[in-house]
């Protein structure tokens, strides 16, 4: 089929890739020039496994294109993908400007029968008001159908993703409209879930709220477990063994951030108020990770009264492994709060660097690697679980004045870490190397 996908942020990007992957006709639309002349060479804007190698060989074999021409690109088509973003207001609430200005376009330009599908995060009851938003400023006489099809795409994972999902979910008003996308889907070979718009788009946001819960009670029962002297790792791997409950999302550490659980969170909590429904259990998650991002600058006050002049190493400043994403990330409380009382961050991340150097404190420093990260400093605090940070030598960290870790990743067994001289200080377990007492937050 002829679909056009407008956005090519994370997931308009990925989306119109993997449709082309499976044989659609697809082009991408954004408004930015340069960043769309890359496009058209294979050059991805963002950080992702796999994916630039599925755009050049899409782009080669004709099934993918790009350009900023949407009125062009919406000729003949079969599917219209409104994939862009919705960024948080200041209220908590999705801000959906670019959603209502891209139906606006193509309710403009549409001269046939369309089929527009959301796949943007938006609240419950968007669907219905972007389609009254196409009538609105329809310059013909045609029938626009709007699809709710949300997007569960794992940054670092999206690809895999794409293919090897849990579902895909379809909302609507239509069962022509309904059938269409699921039939532009199936090859994906992933179970189709149809329901109505509303449905659709609850689903996506009870599941974001429902993994960041499970994220914060961990995390919450990790700080009772450093009070009490029982392992997180032990407790979580026996209640993961409970069908019931499952082991995904039980891992604890220093809280969630990047582009979804943060957002969806506070929009979820925000939609509840709309309608007079106090969401306690997820202002509850929400506060709990804010408090969780801070863990470590606690922990770390306890060896310094005084952090002025210190030199901190902090490695990995990426929301997670896999992606330059630093929206919502930990670094960015972190090294502020590091700056503010006086200490010299030296931070070293493989990939986010570009990004960070936009977003943190400009008195963060960089270093090439993390043996220069760590050379003479006084404390390493670990943010990301990059595969480089949990593959390294411990004895690197000898680098250091004196070895004092703070892992807010739980990188490293302790077994390996008590065969070396370090003192290591993680989440939820045992303290190898010295005794620190879990600072109340």
């Amino acid at each position: 089929m002829r679909i056009s996908v407008i956005g090519t942020g994370y997931v308009g990007l990925v989306t119109g890739v993997c449709l082309s992957d499976i044989g659609h006709l697809v082009t991408c639309i954004d408004l930015d020039e340069t960043k769309v002349e890359k496009m058209k060479k294979g050059i991805s804007p963002i950080f992702e496994p796999g994916l630039r190698e599925l755009m050049v060989k899409n782009l080669m074999e004709n099934r993918l294109s790009f350009t900023t021409n949407g009125e062009e690109s919406f000729l003949n088509v079969d599917a219209i993908y409104i994939a862009v973003g919705t960024p948080e207001n200041e209220d908590g609430s999705a801000n959906l400007f670019y959603v209502e200005e891209a139906a606006k376009e193509i309710a403009r330009s549409a001269t046939k029968d369309s089929i527009v599908v959301i796949k943007s995060t938006v609240p419950v009851g968007t669907n219905k008001k972007i389609h009254e938003v196409i009538q609105l400023n329809l310059r013909h006489n045609v029938k626009i159908d709007v699809v709710s099809n949300p997007e569960f795409l794992r940054e670092g994972s999206a690809i895999r993703d794409c293919f090897q999902g849990d579902r895909i979910v379809i909302g609507a008003d239509t069962e022509e409209a309904g059938d269409l996308v699921a039939e532009i889907n199936r090859p994906f070979g992933v179970q189709i879930y149809k329901t109505d718009v509303r449905s659709a788009e609850m689903i996506k946001y009870a599941s974001n709220a429902f993994l960041a819960t499970k994220i914060s009670f961990i995390n919450e029962i990790s700080n009772i477990c450093e009070l009490v002297g029982a392992n997180i790792e032990d407790v979580s791997e026996g209640m993961g063994l409970d069908k019931r409950i499952g082991s995904q999302f039980l891992k604890a550490g220093i809280g969630y951030g990047g582009s979804c659980f943060p957002k969806d969170t506070k929009a979820l909590v925000q939609l509840a108020g709309n309608v007079d429904y106090e969401f306690e259990l997820l202002k509850g998650v929400i506060n709990v990770n804010k408090k969780q991002q801070g863990l470590l600058i606690a922990k770390l006050a306890k060896f310094f009264p005084s952090l002025t002049g210190k030199r901190i190493a902090v490695l990995g400043l990426a929301f997670k492994p896999n992606t330059d994403d630093m929206r919502e990330a930990a670094s960015i409380l972190v090294t502020e709060e590091l700056i503010s009382l006086g200490a010299h961050v030296i931070a070293y991340d493989p990939v986010a660097v570009a990004n960070a150097r936009t977003i943190l404190n400009p008195l963060v420093a960089y270093s090439k690697t993390i043996e220069e990260a760590l050379e003479d400093s006084d404390a390493a605090l670990i943010l990301t679980e990059w595969e480089e940070i949990t593959g390294i030598d411990p004895n690197l960290f000898k680098k250091m004045k004196k070895p004092l870790v703070i892992d807010g990743r739980n990188c490293f067994s302790l077994n390996l870490i008590k065969s070396h001289n370090i003192e290591y200080h993680s989440i939820g377990r045992p303290s190898v190397g010295g005794v620190i007492e879990t600072a109340r937050l």
